[in-house]
């Protein structure tokens, strides 16, 4: 293989291999058929609180030294959201069972597609595979474990089992020694270019690949990805350009 050929292949996972915000909607959504069951609410208030609870997950700062689990934290996100919807008034333990239908639900809805199951399969025949996942650590272990990653990665790295995350380059550097390789050898591939991109550029990867399903524009001031694609599984395509 040429001295300059992509050997290793970093991925993100949420939102860039698992379908993380499709999946949160739908758990969400079954979470509030069942409040519609233990509260005389109408369909809007049951949204607000629904969607008060998505806000503070969206925003979410975790953190682990507080001596409350990812699980404690996020039941407190559905009692906030309670609180703050004018005339609900309800317990610790109906915002307890609404977040481990919402948690059971959405582990029970993400998963590697065959499409993208066949793809890793294919890729790992060619390349070391590295997953490069930011968030806390059970969350993210959970979701690893659900879905199967081990089969197809050489290495699992979660940001949250570390001091520093994505785009910061400790962890970028952390993963080039697990490897054995340079970041000349590897390419970074996410949906994020706050995270992904920038930490792919930040650690001087050989190319970094922004997974933009949505068709966004790179904003006035952002970082710039070297190649763009609607899916990851238009990423062989890259690859041929690479090497």
């Amino acid at each position: 293989m040429d001295v300059k050929a992509v050997k290793a292949i970093f991925f993100d996972l949420d939102n860039t291999l698992i379908e993380t915000k499709w999946a949160i909607g739908e758990a969400t959504k079954k979470t509030s058929e069942l409040l519609k069951t233990k509260l005389n609410l109408d369909d809007d208030t049951i949204c607000g609180i629904c969607d008060k609870f998505s806000q503070k997950l969206q925003h979410e700062n975790y953190d682990p030294s507080s001596g409350k689990s990812i699980d404690e934290f996020r039941v407190h996100h559905w009692e906030e959201s309670f609180k703050e919807t004018d005339g609900v008034s309800t317990t610790l333990s109906l915002a307890s069972e609404c977040y481990y239908m919402w948690k059971k639900s959405r582990l029970e809805i993400i998963c590697l597609s065959p499409e993208i199951r066949d793809l890793l399969k294919q890729l790992r025949s060619q390349y070391k595979l590295l997953l490069l996942t930011n968030g806390e650590a059970q969350s993210q272990r959970e979701k690893v474990d659900t879905v199967g990653c081990e089969e197809f990665f050489d290495e699992i790295v979660i940001g949250g089992e570390h001091p520093e995350q994505k785009p910061f380059l400790s962890i970028f550097t952390l993963c080039f020694n697990m490897l054995g390789l340079e970041a000349k050898d590897c390419i970074m591939v996410g949906d994020s270019l706050d995270t992904d991109v920038q930490g792919g550029l930040n650690a001087g990867m050989r190319a970094t690949v922004w997974v933009n399903s949505g068709g966004d524009a790179v904003s006035y001031g952002s970082v710039k990805p070297d190649y763009t694609i609607p899916s990851v599984l238009d990423l062989p395509d890259i690859l041929a350009q690479l090497q």
